[in-house]
């Protein structure tokens, strides 16, 4: 009978993992049994907490969100990946550019489905993050107290314009590099700050202190501008790209959750 009923005290070994000192030390509070269990868990997760501990049920319908905001999430995780392991092949020098592009689709393992994987990805992220946006208009999910949000949705918007205007640059084919002249020279007909555009006159805008040179580093496409549309696509945008999502899903559980239909 005694060992019968220490069997039914001594906690099994799961039980006693939950209740050693490193397991505590690791997490704050326990199985999340109720609602104030689930409330707890939510507030002392560094990845859950910026998340909504509650959300209304009706805004919880795909047919009102279609989670494009988290598939938009979701392809930046995709971008990240991809982009890792495509840097590991690349080398942003116009000497050798396009020549790890084509060892990239030919020679590295798997590289010809990660290009391909990271492209699709980045067409689908522009078209889900508008969609996104177009969704939160339509129903209201705008108006107070979610309005700087939404400002924090267009810096998304915009970064992730330019994540893909950047990218476009790194094949450094003919293709890439037309297209980045035609764009760069769009830049410099920009009222104030290009030196073709209006009143460029009242900044002092030139050839080669414009808003067109800050993105090449030089009057023309060259190596200046691979090395900058490089590392603005692959260390400098994403990065703000990631502040500006940890804010803006911050923002969603400060605001009360997911925003419910009208």
């Amino acid at each position: 009978m005694d060992g019968l009923e220490d069997r039914k005290t001594k906690p099994g070994l799961s039980g006693r993992i939950r209740q050693s000192q490193l397991w505590k030390s690791v997490f704050r509070v326990g199985l999340p049994l109720d609602r104030r269990g689930r409330l707890r868990v939510v507030i002392h997760n560094f990845f859950l907490h910026l998340h909504p501990a509650r959300v209304a049920t009706s805004g919880l319908r795909m047919t009102y969100t279609f989670c494009l905001g988290g598939i938009s999430a979701f392809l930046f995780v995709v971008l990240t990946v991809t982009g890792v392991f495509l840097m590991f092949y690349y080398v942003p020098e116009t000497g050798r550019a396009y020549a790890d592009m084509k060892d990239i689709g030919f020679v590295v393992p798997f590289g010809r489905a990660m290009r391909a994987m990271h492209r699709w990805a980045a067409h689908l992220m522009v078209v889900t993050v508008i969609l996104h946006m177009a969704r939160v208009f339509l129903t209201g999910s705008y108006k107070p107290p979610r309005e700087f949000n939404w400002v924090i949705g267009v810096g998304l918007l915009v970064l992730t314009l330019l994540l893909s205007f950047t990218g476009y640059l790194l094949p450094w084919d003919q293709l890439a590099f037309w297209a980045i002249t035609v764009g760069t020279n769009m830049a410099a007909a920009v009222p104030l700050l290009g030196h073709e555009g209006p009143l460029h006159d009242l900044l002092g805008a030139t050839v080669d202190n414009d808003v067109r040179f800050v993105l090449l580093g030089d009057v023309e496409v060259g190596a200046t501008a691979l090395i900058r549309f490089y590392v603005l696509h692959c260390v400098g945008l994403p990065l703000a790209a990631l502040v500006l999502m940890g804010v803006h899903f911050w923002r969603v559980r400060k605001d009360g959750g997911i925003s419910r239909p009208l």
